[in-house]
């Protein structure tokens, strides 16, 4: 049996030193937005009962979970979504919290790829949760939240917006099963369009075919709301349009008319979506950096009904962007190494403590003799080196190399 202690999971990666400082920062921002528009954090279990994530309208993918049993013969997964255990939390410790609940999450899922496509398993993930609160303000409030938290990483982006029931609607009077029903939806998600083509060049032409196949290209600004209006023609399509161009217009209003643009097939692999949806997209990447969306009708499958919107960012995308954007502020403190002569150690540990509480960078040489720690300080590019024993003596690194 080949061993495989030697190396991560296929879709999983160990990350080290420079990407670790950038995660760290990127967090740091998106955090420091979140809690200044009220946003308060919490944290859901990275196991979660399976059951949780098959609710009737509101299930993933079984393909996608990574799934595992406990001691009990219980199904459990790795959390692959953070919507859904936010939301059985809320209707289970918030019950009594006053309205709107402002909630944001710093954790990972995991989503299992059958055929990776070089896509990881395991996304770090940061966003907000608005819940209670539902109609145009609350859409405005999510989307600005957004655009600020994207703005403090990265100074180019687009956010694409869309309705999630106008595919939907669409898409349930094809005369098709389910299975073909998410297949098109997801070549349309992954915009795939020669594949959905292929899919669709099969069905007997409807208007509900017509208007899928148009979807794709209603693509834009103003103009493609007004050409969404030939295939919207009865009362519950009207509708949608009018919300979208309600949401166009306050968007640019608010102005953010360069970076919004209208997306009609936009479509989320999430069910649980009812009205608006929005992806951000960055231009180091080809995948959406930012998804999100209104999700009215998810708290109701918990007994706890009440409107919502939120979204989720890969953090890992955005932190690879500040350091190509020479965004990441430099550190400038020199580092220090002490060591100590034999007897001395414990007087060694007290100056490391005395420059830390100073705010230097210092550590402490394990290294037994004077030229070994002089050897490694010059490894780690320390600017000098105190030796603690009968006379304190400092030693400058550029002095020591010549």
């Amino acid at each position: 049996m080949k061993n495989f202690s030697r190396i991560t999971p296929e879709g999983t990666k160990d990350i080290l030193f420079e990407e670790c400082k950038a995660r760290r920062e990127t967090e740091r921002r998106l955090a420091s937005v979140f809690l200044r528009r009220g946003y308060h954090e919490v944290l859901t279990p990275g196991i979660e009962f399976f059951d949780l994530f098959t609710l009737p309208g509101a299930a993933l993918a079984q393909s996608d979970m990574y799934k595992m049993t406990d001691n009990n013969g219980r199904l459990m997964v790795l959390r692959p979504d953070s919507t859904l255990p936010i939301a059985r939390m809320t209707a289970s410790r918030l019950q009594n919290s006053a309205y709107p609940i402002r909630l944001f999450y710093n954790q990972s899922v995991y989503r299992n790829c059958p055929d990776l496509s070089g896509r990881n398993t395991e996304l770090p993930q940061m966003g907000i949760e608005l819940l209670g609160a539902k109609g145009l303000r609350a859409d405005l409030e999510v989307i600005s939240v957004a655009v600020q938290a994207l703005a403090s990483c990265s100074k180019q982006f687009r956010i694409e917006i869309g309705h999630a029931k106008l595919f939907s609607y669409f898409a349930d009077k094809l005369p098709v099963s389910e299975e073909i029903k998410e297949n098109i939806r997801g070549q349309i998600e992954s915009k795939n369009y020669g594949a959905l083509n292929e899919i669709l060049s099969q069905l007997e032409p409807s208007t509900e075919l017509e208007a899928i196949k148009k979807l794709p290209s209603l693509f834009g600004g103003a103009e493609a709301l007004q050409a969404a209006e030939e295939y919207c023609s009865d009362e519950e399509t009207r509708q949608m349009l009018m919300e979208m161009k309600k949401l166009y217009t306050a968007l640019a209003d608010f102005g953010l008319g360069e970076r919004i643009i209208v997306d009609l097939g936009l479509v989320q692999s999430n069910d649980y979506y009812t009205g608006a949806v929005f992806s951000a997209y960055v231009e180091e990447s080809g995948d959406a950096v930012l998804v999100g969306g209104r999700y009215d009708t998810l708290l109701e499958k918990f007994d706890h009904p009440m409107p919502a919107i939120g979204f989720c960012i890969d953090t890992a995308v955005l932190a690879k962007i500040l350091p190509k954007n020479g965004d990441m502020a430099e550190e400038i403190n020199d580092l220090i190494i002490v060591h100590s002569e034999k007897g001395f150690e414990i007087e060694g540990q007290k100056k490391v403590d005395f420059y830390n509480n100073q705010g230097v960078t210092c550590e402490s040489s394990v290294c037994e003799k004077r030229e070994e720690t002089l050897l490694y300080a010059k490894s780690r590019g320390a600017t000098k080196v105190v030796v603690v024993g009968n006379v304190t003596e400092e030693i400058d690194i550029g002095e020591a190399q010549a």
